[in-house]
């Protein structure tokens, strides 16, 4: 249906974008031209804001406001523009023509706006110009003094991102002498479902940190640090963790689906950018509480909207400038690696040095007053969010350090003296995996711990009392899975520890609504109901701390996955674990855009059919030398059994196959689920709970 309707609306709007009628033309010039008075139009509102704020004048702080509202429509003028030519075929725009082509399904055409680097980094203005506009609107009467300054901030980095489009990636620059007939096609493995909604994710998560960064700013600027500027951005962070979240775990799911090799994160470079600001994010949401509640933390949690901003950028210049090999990287570009590097320069030097001015306007009215706390737990929750961020951003880019230390030695020798400058390293994922299991597992017996811990201080006697039960179920969570035959040191752990985070959660809730049907008459689920209403932070918290544990439960089960790469030919069968695969035959079937081979694969069990798989593999016809492997799963709460297609030959029906039983596994993606919706309870948040947000 979406396959027919997108050639019906090519075949209607191509005639506009001949450039033979002159539309084409003008689509391209209209997009930079709407680019440069955006360009213009930012630069004019930093200029505004800043005088604003200077001169205290109500007119100019208000001229400011109104042109961040002019710049959202602007940058959505111009991202119309470049989804309009993508629907119209417009091959005289060489972004379109890279990324695009006739017979691809309308959705994929969409995407494609985000498909590319140019169309990306516009994507980007996008989302910057709407959230910096929604968050002025929404605090401009609350914060008149800080309003100013985060105008100033937010068109700043508006200016940045739009002189990239203008100056070195222009999504809407043009052929200069032979124009294609046909687009060359968005990438096969892009054209997924789950990549229509995994790069937004993504980048609404990445985009929207910058509205804190910039109302901690202005707090700077203006000395007022008080807990009025967090208060009107927790709630933003909270946004952006969602949609990071979101997109880190989709982006999973669509590596399991679609690449075909049995995993879901091999920590790429990629994956890791978006795995960064999320450490950083997550550790500011655990200890601003410590700022409402005892004063605390107030410098460090600036540092972290600072660093959570900073590795927004830092991934997207790694993603975009080669300084990083990925098959998901968008390609090489030196001006765009020194440029970006030049932008993040600046944000480090302007904010630590705003931050080194204030300092003294940030100590704390509270003290540390015993291990035994809940506030000393989160400070080693944030601590080890930071080592996470740190080692992974070091990891990621060790090895073009390495290739840097090369380039160094062969132009100029006398650097390193005797010094042998090496071999580019290559750090593949067990050396991620031997340095961040440890770490994750540590950050899993915090999350059982904190909520076991008083403020302040906890009694000898209190940790005795609520500790008891959950030590015994994390002792029996680790027990069963040893009987059961399990052997991993690290497994067992992570059951154990998984044992004993759920039933602290469940400890919780339990008191909760004792407590809750103690002081009024009221069913279970009715009880249950009004506790996580009347205080949302708390019991969303510990909503979103289940679905951790519900997603640490399936990494455990890779501690015992089976994994097999066999040949078949139809009628043979292969038994793997419990269960036997039986080669059915094969199909070779086509569309509009591809060619298909599929298998028919029998899934048995104790002589019983209990699926039929059909992996394929896929030729797009614009890109042959680029086939994609499309998984099928038998999926049961405790295991999937995984099979994918590496090579075929259709004469005499030999196939390669790679097979798995990946146990546990569906209950990442269920804890991804609960994550959210407890997200989703803390988002609401009552101001009465939580006092002025934004």
């Amino acid at each position: 249906m979406s396959l027919a309707l997108s050639l019906n609306l090519s075949a209607l709007l191509a005639p506009l974008a001949e450039p033979s009628a002159g539309v084409g033309l003008s689509i391209a010039t209209l997009g930079t031209g709407t680019i440069l008075l955006l360009f213009i139009v930012s630069l004019g509102t930093v200029g505004l804001a800043v005088l604003g704020a200077l001169r205290r004048s109500e007119r100019l702080i208000e001229g400011a406001v109104q042109a961040t509202y002019a710049s959202f429509g602007l940058a959505a003028f111009a991202s119309s523009l470049i989804i309009y030519a993508f629907l119209a075929g417009d091959y005289s725009i060489q972004y379109v023509q890279h990324t695009s082509d006739a017979a691809m399904p309308l959705f994929y055409k969409i995407t494609a706006f985000w498909g590319g680097l140019d169309g990306s980094l516009l994507f980007w203005v996008l989302l910057h110009t709407l959230f910096g506009s929604l968050a002025v609107r929404a605090n401009r009467m609350r914060h008149r003094e800080l309003i100013p300054h985060v105008v100033a901030v937010l068109a700043t980095i508006t200016c940045f991102f739009v002189g990239l489009l203008l100056f070195i990636k222009d999504p809407f620059s043009q052929f200069l002498l032979d124009v294609p007939s046909q687009g060359r096609g968005l990438n096969p493995l892009l054209q997924n479902a789950y990549m229509i909604i995994h790069p937004p994710s993504l980048y609404l998560g990445y985009v929207s940190l910058a509205v804190p960064y910039a109302f901690g700013m202005a707090a700077l600027f203006t000395g007022q640090v008080d807990a009025a500027w967090q208060r009107s951005v927790r709630r933003w962070v909270l946004f952006s963790w969602m949609f990071l979240t979101f997109g880190l775990i989709l982006g999973g799911l669509w590596a399991y689906e679609e690449l075909g090799w049995g995993g879901y994160w091999a920590w790429d470079p990629v994956e890791n950018a978006g795995l960064l600001p999320w450490f950083t994010a997550t550790a500011f949401l655990h200890s601003v509480m410590i700022q409402e509640r005892r004063g605390m933390m107030k410098a460090w949690n600036l540092i972290l909207i600072i660093v959570s901003f900073l590795l927004t950028i830092v991934g997207t210049f790694m993603t975009r400038s080669g300084v990083v090999q990925s098959v998901h990287a968008f390609g090489s570009d030196p001006v765009l690696a020194w440029t970006f590097g030049g932008f993040m320069l600046v944000i480090v030097v302007v904010s630590f040095g705003l931050l080194l001015w204030r300092l003294p306007l940030l100590r704390s009215r509270g003290e540390l007053e015993s291990v035994m706390s809940r506030e000393f737990a989160f400070l080693i929750n944030n601590w080890l969010f930071l080592l996470c961020a740190i080692f992974v951003l070091a990891a990621t880019m060790w090895p073009t350090f390495t290739e840097w230390r090369m380039i160094l030695a062969e132009r100029f020798p006398w650097a390193l003296g005797w010094q042998d400058p090496g071999e580019r390293v290559v750090i593949g994922p067990p050396f991620f995996n031997q340095y961040m299991r440890p770490l994750g597992l540590s950050l899993l017996l915090l999350t059982g711990i904190g909520p076991l811990l008083a403020w302040r201080k906890t009694s000898t006697a209190s940790l005795a009392r609520q500790f008891g039960a959950p030590l015994v179920a994390g002792l029996l969570a680790t027990i069963v899975p040893w009987q059961l035959g399990i052997d991993s040191p690290w497994g067992l752990a992570c059951f154990g520890l998984c044992g004993f985070t759920c039933w602290t959660i469940v400890q919780e809730f339990y008191r909760g609504v004792a407590l809750r049907r103690k002081q009024r008459p009221q069913g279970v689920l009715e009880a249950l109901i009004s506790l996580v209403l009347r205080a949302r932070r708390r019991y969303g918290g510990y909503i979103v701390h289940l679905g951790v544990v519900l997603m640490f439960l399936g990494w455990a089960g890779n501690a015992y996955k089976l994994e097999k790469k066999v040949q078949l030919r139809p009628g043979e069968e292969y038994t793997l674990g419990a269960y036997t695969i039986r080669h059915d035959g094969l199909r070779a079937t086509e569309d509009w855009q591809k060619e298909m081979i599929t298998a028919d694969l029998a899934v048995l069990r104790g002589g019983e059919v209990k699926d039929v798989l059909q992996p394929a593999r896929w030729w797009y016809y614009q890109l042959p030398d680029q086939p994609t492997t499309e998984v099928s799963r038998y999926m049961t709460p405790g295991e999937d059994v995984y099979v994918s297609m590496q090579e075929v030959d259709m004469t005499s029906g030999w196939t390669q196959l790679s097979l798995f039983i990946n146990p546990l596994v569906n209950w990442i993606w269920i804890g991804m689920g609960v994550m959210l919706a407890g997200a989703m309870v803390c988002v609401g948040t009552r101001k009465s709970e939580a006092g002025d947000d934004a």
